[in-house]
């Protein structure tokens, strides 16, 4: 699909059609064209890029690639930028991205993009729309489309804080299998959130030391573009170590509980051992056995096995194994007291 929107002063209207509105534009000393392609067939794009504007090879093969980092290059009569923006039905943390390509000249922008683009989208709306001037600078136009690739990640952020709060609750009160896993998907998609504002802010930091000149001029929209990337960076951060946080939290939780687990089986055989051992023994089918004979013998292992139970439930007692959980001893009781 190619969409094109021309800006023809000698009419002084806005015009919107297909590609049949280039040679107009190319006949037009004044014209300013905004072409934009989606999911284009690659090699009548790559004609159109190459002999109406001029673009180079390379940069077209870049816009083209299904996998390629964010960059900005300066060309000879254009400026090439590279994002990777959240494609048209991402709004939660477990999102999917699109390759966005901007190719902005003196009087063209050319995006690329290889699916539905709601940024492109909404700015050629506002330009329709007339809340944007008709001729507004490409260059201005490109920039807002950067703005709002930025914006459209700030909603699953957002969504990542408020299921961080109900995730904490859930790990405190009930945590599950199904909680740990969706904690584990949730720091890998917000590691992959952050290389991908990583990679933007570092291309704008080094677009606003050293300007490509078809950006010139408009230095305060690119400064706008870069401060809302470190915002978003510094929330994906902060997130990112929260979920690391609550992951290692679920870990240590659980750890706990296998803990006491163990204490409570090692204390039923602590207990167990020695009278089964004595029943054990006289449990042995010898014909002399020197207790045998003796009348009150049963009742004498009876009570020896009871005074075995008392003592090691005094023994366990006093190493603190038999308080509930969370109670601290009563010495550190008091010592908080004091």
């Amino acid at each position: 699909m190619i969409d094109v929107t021309l800006w023809d002063p000698a009419e002084a209207r806005l015009l919107r059609g297909g590609p049949e509105l280039v040679q107009r534009w190319r006949d037009s000393r004044d014209a300013l064209i905004w072409v934009a392609t989606t999911d284009e067939d690659p090699a009548t794009e790559s004609k159109l890029l190459r002999e109406t504007f001029g673009l180079h090879r390379h940069a077209v093969a870049d816009a083209q690639r299904d996998r390629h980092p964010p960059k900005i290059e300066a060309f000879e009569g254009n400026s090439f930028l590279l994002l990777k923006a959240l494609d048209a039905r991402s709004q939660t943390i477990d999102f999917k991205t699109i390759q966005l390509a901007l190719f902005v000249g003196e009087r063209f922008l050319v995006t690329r993009s290889s699916g539905p683009s709601p940024s492109v989208a909404k700015t050629l709306g506002e330009l329709h729309d007339g809340q944007l001037p008709p001729d507004t600078s490409r260059a201005e136009l490109a920039l807002r489309v950067c703005r709002t690739v930025c914006d459209r990640f700030l909603p699953a952020l957002l969504a990542v804080e408020n299921r961080l709060e109900q995730m904490e609750a859930e790990m405190l009160d009930s945590p599950t299998d199904a909680l740990l896993a969706e904690l584990v998907r949730q720091k890998g998609d917000l590691r992959r959130m952050l290389r991908i504002l990583q990679y933007h802010a570092q291309i704008f930091a080094e677009a606003k030391g050293s300007t490509p000149p078809e950006l010139a001029g408009h230095k305060h929209e690119l400064i706008d573009v870069l401060d809302q990337l470190d915002r978003h960076l510094s929330l994906a951060r902060l997130y990112y170590d929260v979920t690391d946080d609550l992951v290692n939290g679920y870990l240590s939780l659980s750890a706990h509980r296998l803990n006491q687990i163990m204490q409570t089986l090692t204390i039923v055989t602590v207990i167990f051992v020695p009278i089964t051992f004595m029943a054990g023994i006289y449990g042995m089918n010898f014909e002399y056995i020197p207790e045998l004979g003796f009348r009150y013998g049963y009742f004498f292992l009876l009570g020896a096995m009871v005074l075995v139970v008392a003592g090691l439930l005094v023994l366990l007692h006093r190493r603190g194994w038999l308080r509930p959980a969370g109670r601290a001893p009563a010495s550190a009781r008091t010592d908080h007291r004091q």
